[in-house]
């Protein structure tokens, strides 16, 4: 079966706007969610909300003016999204492991770590959507046509 460039163009084209709206609507949701869960209590907590909403921003920015600008910031706050996921599930997993040998300081190896991972509050692997969202985005940037040589720095715009 042989598919012209053009049908193939339009494949493309229309999976980018399908991922474009899936990160949209995850970031949104996530953001809710964090926000109705009060995840603002210091600087770190606030961490994945300035990074929601500056994702935001500049998905809007993309749907208004798409250009090159706007997939490179896309980019960049992506992997600052897997950054963050990253990080979190470390602050998690520690916060959880001090309350784990709080509660038992005898705790130690295997079975402290099967207690700590399961435990329900912070759920410690919850900031692995940030990375899961960091992933979508690149996914999105991937090979983006905006993105080629004659479209470096906007020109050929």
């Amino acid at each position: 079966m042989h598919y012209d460039s053009h049908a193939m163009a339009l494949v493309d084209q229309r999976l980018r706007q399908f991922l474009l709206a899936l990160l949209a609507f995850g970031l949104a949701g996530l953001g809710v969610e964090l926000v109705l869960l009060e995840h603002y209590e210091d600087v770190w907590q606030l961490t994945p909300l300035v990074l929601i909403t500056a994702n935001l921003a500049v998905l809007l920015w993309q749907a208004v003016k798409p250009g090159w600008p706007a997939v490179q910031s896309l980019r960049v706050l992506m992997v600052a999204m897997l950054a963050a996921g990253a990080v979190g599930i470390f602050l998690h997993y520690r916060a959880n492991m001090e309350f784990q040998l709080e509660m038992s300081p005898g705790l130690s190896g295997l079975e402290l770590f099967l207690k700590t991972i399961r435990a329900k509050v912070p759920p410690p692997l919850a900031p692995g959507a940030m990375a899961q969202l960091g992933l979508l985005g690149l996914l999105y940037t991937y090979r983006h046509p905006l993105l080629t040589r004659s479209n470096d720095f906007g020109a050929g715009q």
